[in-house]
């Protein structure tokens, strides 16, 4: 997941509000502290949603790869 940790570090500004879009459990207080943090966001997930670490990991991963998707097929709604 390193990769991935970097793109959401690298972009957690422009994500953020997308993620809470994807996953309305997440609070505010919630992102704010994540940072970006990909373990941070993998416990919210497992604390919100009752994930378990997989599947949360699995989760984060699936929602970027869809980001990198559109972007590439000029779908960008930011």
């Amino acid at each position: 997941m390193d990769a991935t940790n970097q793109v959401l570090r690298g972009k957690w500004h422009e994500l953020k509000g997308q993620a809470r879009q994807k996953w309305g459990k997440l609070t505010d207080d919630d992102l704010a502290r994540m940072s970006g943090r990909i373990e941070e966001l993998t416990g919210a997930l497992q604390q919100r949603y009752g994930y378990g670490k997989a599947q949360a990991e699995l989760d984060i991963k699936e929602w970027l790869h869809g980001r990198a998707k559109e972007k590439e097929e000029g779908k960008d709604h930011e």
